[in-house]
């Protein structure tokens, strides 16, 4: 069931005030009875992380990698991402916002939830962004840190092309539609399209089938995404950096006192997996307790969904605890392993 927080009178990082209305899902067992996971979302994704038509089905349920019936799962919407209303709330102003300003909303949400510890933030693209985001500005939250196709600043190769989806976003008649066109182009790879389509062309129209593909993922997020949300949700993507534009990314990582578990994918075209290698090396002279796993694939960033045999590999070591005795413990800081 969705439930909503309001967090009054916040003031964002361009100095602006207003009311935000955040919406969130739990799923699983309850706060009180066993650790909790923070789910984030991706950039079209929502909180309905689980379940028959759960975006991340396939990681989260009964008996499945993060098991429902051992945890308790908090998925939060990003405001203004349009799951069930509210997406005009940044309609006019979606510039004024950075990630760093969704994650202090995250945390607001949580103390008013009485939540001052997590067992794990897991996140993937954007939604592991947040995920270092969260735990940079409070280093003691979550005892694992899992950001997956992510990075923790926006390069310039993810500003460039995101500046090209704000361009259309802006300036087409089709908004919607000739973005996700576009942005689908770099969620891929040349490999994986020349796998799917093998230059086929349709029976009919004789067009090439990988344009048929594209114009069906336009119109499929047209249909369910609003203008408002998708210019939001691609903007934040621009405004990745736990430094706070200091540049100082690996001296405010090593404050992070949880253990934190990077996932790259060796083809995005995203977020680099060279990027991610290079935040590992340089992070672990300055924190021990800091892990890297890389998927192989030919499908580029969208990876970190199709691949889910790897993923669920190398994160079940991770979630692999017993939560005997946890509900005789009154503190959600502490759980048995």
């Amino acid at each position: 069931m969705l439930e909503e927080l309001i967090i009054e009178n916040y003031t964002n990082s361009a100095g602006s005030t207003q009311d935000i209305h955040l919406s969130y899902q739990w799923f699983g067992r309850k706060a009180s009875e066993a650790p909790i996971i923070l789910v984030n979302h991706a950039l079209t994704g929502n909180s309905l992380v689980t379940g028959s038509n759960g975006w991340w089905k396939d990681l989260i349920g009964k008996n499945k990698c993060i098991d429902i019936d051992k945890f308790c799962i908090l998925a939060f919407n990003i405001p203004g991402n349009g799951f069930k209303g509210h997406e005009d709330q940044f309609f006019e102003n979606y510039r004024e916002f950075k990630l760093k300003d969704i994650a202090q909303i995250q945390l607001i949400a949580l103390e008013k939830l009485k939540i001052d510890k997590l067992f794990a933030i897991i996140g993937g693209s954007i939604g592991g962004a947040l995920a270092w985001e969260l735990a940079v500005q409070k280093p003691d939250l979550a005892e694992h840190v899992i950001p997956i196709a992510s990075d923790y600043k926006s390069t310039d190769w993810l500003v460039a092309n995101c500046r090209i989806q704000d361009h259309i976003l802006n300036n087409s008649s089709n908004p919607v539609h000739d973005a996700r066109m576009h942005a689908m182009t770099f969620y891929r790879t040349p490999q994986s399209l020349a796998q799917k389509f093998e230059g086929k062309r349709n029976s009919q129209d004789q067009g090439f089938e990988v344009e048929n593909w594209l114009l069906h993922h336009g119109e499929k997020l047209k249909n369910r995404f609003t203008l408002a949300s998708y210019k939001l949700m691609n903007h934040l993507l621009m405004t990745i950096d736990i430094s706070h534009s200091s540049g100082n990314y690996l001296e405010a990582a090593s404050k992070i006192k949880g253990e934190v578990h990077i996932v790259t994918v060796n083809s995005d075209l995203f977020f680099l997996a060279e990027e991610n290698w290079n935040t590992y090396v340089e992070l672990s002279l300055l924190k021990p307790n800091i892990s890297i796993h890389e998927i192989k694939s030919i499908h580029g960033h969208d990876a970190f969904l199709i691949e889910t045999d790897q993923l669920n590999r190398f994160l079940k070591p991770i979630f692999q605890l017993t939560t005997q005795g946890y509900e005789n413990n009154t503190s959600r800081s502490v759980w048995a392993r």
